[in-house]
């Protein structure tokens, strides 16, 4: 978070994260596309529309005296272009993590958390995080509850889960509002965001 008391703005980034094809660029389509800011999302793509670096917008809200801006990116999920995702993550407030829930790709899904893990270690367990378990239209699904008992969910303070079908837009809403009600009461509980009446 950045607090720009001269600009009365505050910036938060939020970033989805997750495997290959989990839905992470049509998720954060479909969020702009509720706003009516679908013009305003940056993609860099691939000839197959693939994403090759990342997808990036903002999202901006007014109250009485401040402005808050949300700088929304996607990771690629491509390997080859894996070194660009830690950098993308830099500097963070909120984790959106897209997966896959058909079962056959379930080890995927595993493997990008634990990806996920090693660039923050153990400063992961304070970020807030959305799990989206996406693809809920298609047959053939893991249970969720296997997924976050293998991840030890209960050792993280602030990650909750979510259902999602991205290609309809279902539940994309609820993941950004819980994200940003996750990560605002992470810093109004520091006393950073108290600090500018955002909540008053």
């Amino acid at each position: 978070m950045i607090i720009d008391h001269c600009d009365k703005t505050i910036s938060i980034k939020i970033v989805y994260f997750g495997p290959a094809y989990s839905g992470k660029t049509t998720s954060i389509k479909a969020l702009f596309s509720h706003f009516g800011k679908g013009e305003a999302l940056h993609s860099i793509e691939s000839t197959v529309n693939r994403t090759l670096f990342f997808d990036y917008g903002t999202v901006t809200f007014q109250n009485q005296e401040w402005r808050l801006k949300l700088h929304i990116y996607t990771t690629t999920g491509q390997d080859f272009y894996f070194v660009t995702r830690p950098v993308t993550l830099r500097a963070v407030d909120g984790i959106i993590f897209v997966l896959d829930s058909q079962e056959k790709v379930y080890e995927r899904n595993l493997a990008s958390w634990q990806e996920l893990i090693s660039y923050f270690r153990e400063t992961l367990k304070e970020i807030p995080i959305i799990i989206a378990f996406n693809k809920q239209d298609l047959p053939e699904k893991f249970n969720p509850r296997v997924f976050l008992r293998e991840i030890k969910v209960d050792n993280y303070h602030k990650v909750e889960n979510r259902y999602t079908i991205a290609i309809s837009g279902e539940g994309v809403l609820d993941c950004f509002e819980d994200i940003l009600r996750l990560i605002l009461g992470k810093y109004y509980k520091h006393k950073l965001a108290s600090a500018v009446n955002w909540f008053n």
